[in-house]
């Protein structure tokens, strides 16, 4: 019996020797590294297409992603410059200064009677040139370094004043020294007046503007001829231009018209050569630019790639590695996790193949909040965070369509925003409606989110807002949708007791508890007394509690098949025991346990379920049988002793806290409720006796309860027992002794 016992613990391990297996985390791992690589990869490292200039595509050869049009975009800048204007300048010119140093020197010179008028000819034909030269560049170096004018247009200024500078006629200066002094102070005042008015206006050309001197001059109050000659050519010199040509800033105002050039996009998906067309050069020079040419791509990109998606599993891993959750070392739970995040990134990948420029905002529709949501589920809420700061990256990735940032924060910040929004909605969920309750969570806070965005953006047009806004509901009801259709996968395939079956499954109207109600009632309300006992003692311990209890539901669910036979459902009839066997009774009795597990399985309830029926009883031993076959045995004079072993139930012993915690509360219910009036000091009694009694009977050899544990489950039995039976407890002096009857409930 034991060989065999042990040949088939044996295969049970190696069948499912996978789950623990280090190769096989290793290579899960390694899928997992794979899945990250191939969601990024087309962002990264596009296509690339063995092809020459010349020859003819044999495919479509179609944008990666949103990318810019560097051919088109540099010929809109090109547009865009060659419609700026020159840039011109106007400079104030103090050329009235030009006419009173002009005839300063007139009136001095004409005034030295010493000098004769032929020297004075030669000197004005010097001085009079000098003069201009000098105010010039006095003008110049007025403006240079006060940073209104840049030295380039200085220059210009010069450059121009120069090449228009007016040449006085030959005969002018024989006319000058023969100018009085009262011809000179009445032309003076008219010369700068003339002057000053002229060079208000702004002038380009001065040569158009010299010739309105002559009217203004003759229209002057001058009445001698030759006074007005010599003032039109004196004015004539003294015109020069004042609107100059910036060259600097005609290049900066062509540079900020190119900046403000919007870079032209060729769409995600858009036919960049069609079949059959000939490959041009700008052709080609478009695929380079995209490094989509074999001999041109690099390896670096996929390098750096793989480096990144490397970090995101490793990082995973070290969490894992530190965490208590049995992830820790399940394979089965880690490829669960694995799958989470495929199909999460999959969904993703799938709302991105029709993002383009035109449907900027469709990426807000992805559920992105799926995986978050169904690992909180089905594994555990650290880990959905750290899931949740992974899909974070890769939505800011995937969804991006800004070729020049490899990053959107939009996406990254809505996917961290409504993830975490699933996990705090979702963590307590304890019915099915509760999952469609933190979709619309996530729709609402998404769409908080959303709308601040734009508003901070502040250049969408309403309609797009309103778009945007829909799709992030839209995204909130498609990830309830997503969760309540993939959860029932998950619980099926691997076996796994969501917080929500659990509570489908505690639902009094499910076909086997309404069995136990209408059969056998008395079991019904033990099996009830004790989930409430376990659970409150699971929690206390950090156990799950709500396993303990819908565990408890179940765990006497075989005694339907012989319900007459145990105690607590013999009601007003004889007790068939009485009458048989104690080895038959013995039987009957400790099959329960088989059967309750066959009609588990007849029903597909989960496995850890199935495991607290069959192990709530572990080896322990059926003393009443025992003892009763001791006494037949002595009373009928067999020599041969009574084999304890017989009279012990087949186990295996508990494997898990919730199954020794159901086992404890189980054989503690049954033995208070015995007890007629029980008071606080005989309940106590009774749970330490039991437990200890288990625990040196090695029944919790084989799962990880520890003393500290027991001690605190016994204290919360305790408590939860005295609220159960405060109202019929008594405090007499003499206690009554149980029947063996009772004995025989309490060990059964």
């Amino acid at each position: 019996m034991k060989n065999q016992a042990s040949i088939q613990g044996k295969f049970q391990y190696r069948l499912s020797g996978w789950k623990y297996s280090a190769l096989v985390r290793f290579l899960l791992f390694l899928l997992l590294t794979v899945v990250f690589y191939l969601a990024l990869t087309n962002k990264f490292i596009p296509q690339t297409y063995d092809i020459q200039k010349g020859s003819h595509a044999e495919k479509d050869i179609i944008a990666p992603r949103a990318i810019e049009n560097a051919i088109a975009t540099e010929q809109a800048k090109e547009d865009a410059a060659q419609r700026i204007q020159p840039v011109y300048k106007i400079v104030s010119l103090k050329n009235d200064q030009l006419v009173e140093s002009i005839f300063e020197k007139l009136q001095q010179i004409n005034a030295d009677a010493e000098v004769t008028l032929g020297d004075k000819v030669n000197i004005y034909k010097t001085v009079i040139p000098n003069i201009i030269e000098v105010h010039t560049d006095k003008q110049v170096k007025m403006y240079t370094g006060s940073g209104q004018y840049n030295d380039v247009m200085l220059e210009e200024m010069k450059k121009k004043i120069v090449e228009q500078q007016y040449r006085i006629p030959e005969e002018t200066f024989y006319k000058l020294p023969r100018l009085l002094k009262e011809d000179l102070i009445a032309m003076e005042p008219v010369a700068k007046e003339i002057v000053n008015r002229l060079m208000s206006d702004q002038i380009l050309d001065a040569q158009t503007v010299r010739a309105k001197v002559a009217e203004l001059v003759n229209s002057s109050t001058l009445s001698k001829s030759t006074a007005r000659e010599i003032v039109q050519e004196l004015v004539r010199t003294a015109i020069t231009p004042n609107k100059f040509f910036d060259q600097k800033g005609t290049d900066e105002a062509k540079g900020h018209a190119r900046d403000n050039v919007k870079p032209i996009f060729i769409n995600k998906n858009e036919v960049l050569v069609k079949k059959g067309d000939q490959i041009t050069d700008e052709m080609y020079l478009r695929l380079s630019s995209l490094e989509m040419l074999k001999d041109e791509s690099s390896n670096w990109p996929k390098i750096g790639l793989m480096m990144l998606v490397s970090m995101f599993s490793l990082f995973i891993f070290m969490f894992i590695r530190q965490s208590s959750q049995s992830i820790k070392n399940n394979n089965a739970q880690l490829l669960m996790l694995v799958l989470i995040l495929l199909i999460t990134l999959f969904g993703m990948k799938l709302f991105s193949l029709v993002q383009n420029l035109d449907y900027p905002y469709i990426g807000f529709l992805a559920p992105s909040a799926m995986g978050a949501m169904l690992i909180t589920i089905l594994l555990d809420t650290s880990i959905a965070y750290v899931a949740t700061v992974l899909f974070a990256i890769m939505a800011s990735v995937i969804f991006n369509t800004d070729h020049l940032q490899p990053f959107d924060f939009r996406y990254a910040l809505l996917t961290f925003v409504t993830s975490f929004a699933a996990i705090f909605s979702i963590q307590r969920a304890s019915q099915r409606s509760s999952i469609l309750k933190a979709g619309m969570v996530v729709s609402l806070l998404g769409m908080v989110l959303v709308a601040s965005l734009l508003l901070l953006e502040g250049h969408e047009s309403s309609k797009n807002a309103l778009v945007a806004l829909s799709f992030t509901i839209g995204s909130g009801l498609l990830t309830a949708v997503f969760v309540i259709g993939l959860l029932p996968f998950f619980e099926v395939a691997f076996g796994i007791l969501s917080p929500l079956k659990l509570v489908e499954l505690s639902n009094p109207n499910h076909p086997l508890l309404r069995k136990l109600l209408t059969e056998t009632p008395g079991t019904y309300h033990h099996s009830i007394m004790v989930g409430n006992l376990a659970e409150a003692a699971a929690e206390a311990i950090g156990a799950n509690g709500l396993l303990c209890r819908v565990g408890a539901y179940y765990h006497d669910i075989g005694k339907t098949k012989r319900p007459v036979y145990f105690i607590e459902n013999q009601t007003n009839i004889e007790n068939p025991h009485d009458k048989m066997d104690p080895e038959l009774s013995k039987s009957i009795i400790v099959a329960h346990a088989r059967d309750g597990v066959e009609m588990l399985k007849e029903y597909q309830i989960p496995k850890p379920i199935r495991d607290i029926a069959e192990q709530h009883h572990g080896t322990t031993l059926l003393q009443f049988f025992y003892h009763k076959a001791k006494k037949i045995a002595e009373a009928e004079g067999q020599t041969k002793p009574v084999d304890e072993m017989d009279f012990r139930y087949p186990g295996p012993k508990a494997q898990s806290k919730e199954a020794a915690i159901v086992g404890i509360a189980d054989c503690v219910e049954a033995a208070v409720r015995s007890l007629r009036s029980p008071t606080l000091e005989q309940i106590d009694t009774m749970v330490r006796r039991i437990s200890k009694g288990r625990l040196d009977d090695g029944q919790f050899n084989e799962c990880d309860l520890t003393i500290k544990e027991l001690d605190q489950i016994a204290k919360t039995l305790n408590e939860t027992l005295l609220g159960i039976f405060h109202s019929r407890i008594e405090y007499p002096n003499d206690l009554p002794a149980q029947t063996d009857a009772l004995k025989q409930t309490k060990r059964s």
